[in-house]
Order: C-alpha cells, then sequence, then structure tokens
C-alpha cells in the first residue's frame, strides 16, 4: 500500500500563515546548514553578511532596513560579527560623523561559503516546481510586495 503524502499542516492556510510556515522552514533549514558548516551565526547575522557582499558598503540603519532589524538588535548583531571578524565600521568619506559597515575579507570569505549554503536551501525548497512554476512564484510574490509596499 503506497503511503499518501500527507503535509504538515493544512494546504488551504491564508497568505500570511503559509508565507510564516515557509520563511520559518528557510531560516531553520539555513541554521542547520550553517551549523554542519563549524559557523557559528544565526539567521540574521547570515542576512547581514548577505546584503554587505551582495549591495557592499553602507550605513548600520541603511542595514537595518535592509535585513528589517530594529536599531538595538542591529548594533547586538554587528557587535558580534565585528568581534568574530566579519565585519568593520569604517569612516564615512563624505560625513565624519557617520560609520559605513562593511565586510571584512573574513567575511567575504565566509560568505562564500555561506553563498552555496543559500543556494543549496532555495533550490531544495522549490524542488517540486518547475521552470515556468519557479518564475511563476517569483513574479507572483514580487506583485504582492508590491502591493504591500504601495500606500496609494
Amino acid at each position: 500500500m503506497e503511503k499518501k503524502f500527507a503535509p504538515a499542516h493544512p494546504v488551504n492556510e491564508n497568505l500570511g500563515v503559509l508565507l510564516g510556515l515557509v520563511r520559518g522552514e528557510i531560516v531553520r533549514d539555513i541554521e542547520s546548514e550553517m551549523t554542519a558548516l563549524g559557523m557559528d551565526l544565526k539567521f540574521n547575522q547570515f542576512l547581514i553578511l548577505k546584503r554587505l557582499a551582495r549591495l557592499g558598503p553602507m550605513s548600520a540603519t541603511e542595514l537595518a532596513r535592509a535585513v528589517e532589524l530594529d536599531a538595538g538588535a542591529m548594533t547586538r548583531q554587528l557587535d558580534q560579527l565585528e568581534k568574530k571578524g566579519y565585519l568593520r565600521r569604517c569612516p564615512h568619506e563624505q560625513d565624519r560623523r557617520a560609520l559605513r559597515i562593511e565586510l571584512t575579507e573574513a567575511g567575504a570569505a565566509v560568505w562564500g561559503q555561506l553563498s552555496d549554503c543559500n543556494d543549496r536551501v532555495l533550490a531544495a525548497a522549490q524542488r517540486s516546481l518547475t521552470d515556468l512554476e519557479k518564475n511563476q512564484l517569483h513574479e507572483y510574490l514580487a506583485r504582492v510586495l508590491h502591493a504591500l509596499r504601495d500606500k496609494t
């Protein structure tokens, strides 16, 4: 007798619940991969390294906005990542009062490993989708995000 697939959560959950469940699984899988690589990092730290690697140096405020952390949480994460040697705070070239956050060589090397982890987790999350469905999912989620951000 063939065993039928039973989802852990009903498929008819509302959009908010489903998005939260998907995000939670991605967070767990990425943290699990980082642990397997021997990296003592949390998901928010992963996101900070990812944003800096992809977007380059930026202010702590810009970075907090990019990873959706409040100022206090961002400061704690930056302190921990700086202590590990993955990033540094540098004076801003035009504004002496401001600091720019940038990856160190060690941070860039760690992101090199984490980027593969990111790709594996996201590929596994979409493994049951065709290429067309992956493109449609991306388009639909981009449209939902745009609708949520459009306040007019």
